[in-house]
């Protein structure tokens, strides 16, 4: 049954707040879920380079895909466009973005539509959040999976994944190739089973940390030294370990990437037990529910020593662990506030909100009945609060 079509469009200035290719992205999501039509203005008007760039074409052209939606006005350079969605379904999709543009952007567009894809009816109440969804999706996007100023494939597969899985929503995310500015040429496998709102479950709050479980160092190369790696592995541990940070809580791993082109990530998984929970011998999926993660990444840089970039990852450890008592830090939540919204509400904390926070929390409520607020309680904390 297709989505309740709303005739009037929601028009939407690109430029508001952050003013970024998130308003974009979330704007396209929210409007597949709920069956709007939007017009969006003044696209990144504040940017070097305006308008839609290749990789904000392809969400369009995806969103247009899964919800068989007309558009009017987009492409290369536009700087307005307009979006009219009809019904989600689900389905095995292909998108190749052409160039290193993020595949991670294009998931987070189209991932929350086909969660609910062929659903009874649109999310726009609250009671919507509970029909169930017929149909698995598998999407394979093509482009670049370690991008500057986008999530890496690693933090989605290992922060942002495990996260949505204490709301019931599951995702499963594959890297077959490595992409790495400026070639590209990464792919990802992507499958999304249908999202289920549970009666029962428990609500979702992220807000204490209990104890530290961990951090383990990672250092990926494509097509280069492998001996990069190593370098930035020790130099990282070595600055952790004279910060204070137990040595026996540390690992380090380093692997090898398939692609074309050239490239190099290292990053840091933190591992923290949720505060009340004991210790218990329990299945290795019981016990992620168990645990809060986080995941801090680099790229690799030209003319950045490996020893430069194993202290800086080390530097965003630090921040993390010894200057704030926050659960969840800046990028994840920027990423947690829309599933939140369309699963029910919940709570946790974090160590800043930005004003990409602020933008996405701000167009969110232009489409959903919820209220997203902010509190301080704490010099380096914020309480999150999504209410449905």
């Amino acid at each position: 049954m297709s989505a309740l079509i709303k005739d009037k469009i929601l028009k939407i200035d690109g430029s508001t707040g952050e003013g970024g290719g998130q308003i974009i992205r979330t704007a396209l999501a929210l409007s597949m879920l709920t069956g709007t039509p939007i017009e969006i203005t003044n696209i990144r008007a504040g940017r070097a380079k305006p308008g839609l760039m290749r990789q904000h074409l392809m969400c369009v052209r995806a969103s247009q895909e899964i919800a068989n939606a007309e558009v009017s006005g987009a492409h290369l350079g536009s700087l307005a466009f307009k979006f009219a969605p009809k019904e989600i379904v689900s389905g095995d999709y292909t998108f190749d973005i052409g160039s290193a543009g993020s595949t991670s952007l294009v998931l987070q567009t189209i991932l929350p539509a086909l969660l609910f894809a062929n659903t009874e009816g649109a999310v726009n109440t609250k009671e919507s959040a509970n029909i169930a969804s017929h149909g698995v999706s598998t999407v394979t996007i093509k482009g670049g999976t370690h991008n500057p100023f986008s999530p890496t494939t690693d933090f989605l597969q290992q922060a942002f994944i495990p996260a949505v899985a204490k709301l019931g929503m599951q995702v499963a995310i594959e890297l077959k190739q490595a992409g790495f500015a400026p070639i590209g040429g990464g792919e990802i496998a992507v499958t999304v089973q249908p999202f289920l709102r549970r009666a029962d479950a428990p609500p979702f709050k992220l807000t204490e940390r209990g104890a530290l479980q961990g951090v383990t160092l990672v250092a990926s190369n494509l097509n280069l030294d492998h001996d990069i790696c190593q370098r930035e592995l020790a130099s990282a541990t070595a600055s952790l370990v004279e910060a204070g940070v137990d040595t026996s809580l540390i690992t380090s791993k380093s692997s090898k990437l398939h692609g074309i082109g050239e490239g190099n990530t290292c990053y840091a998984v933190i591992e923290h037990k949720l505060a009340g929970d004991v210790d218990s011998d329990v299945d290795s999926e019981t016990r992620s529910s168990h645990l809060h993660v986080e995941v801090f990444t680099l790229l690799g840089e030209k003319h950045t020593s490996a020893e430069k970039m194993g202290n800086r990852l080390a530097g965003l450890v630090k921040r993390y662990l010894l200057q704030s008592d926050a659960l969840v830090d800046e990028y994840l939540t920027d990423q947690l506030l829309l599933p939140l919204a369309l699963s029910g509400g919940g709570e946790f904390s974090t160590r800043m909100i930005s004003q990409h926070t602020e933008t996405q929390a701000w167009l969110i409520e232009q489409f959903l009945p919820v209220e997203i607020s902010f509190e301080r309680i704490g010099e380096n904390k914020t309480l999150v609060k999504v209410v449905c």
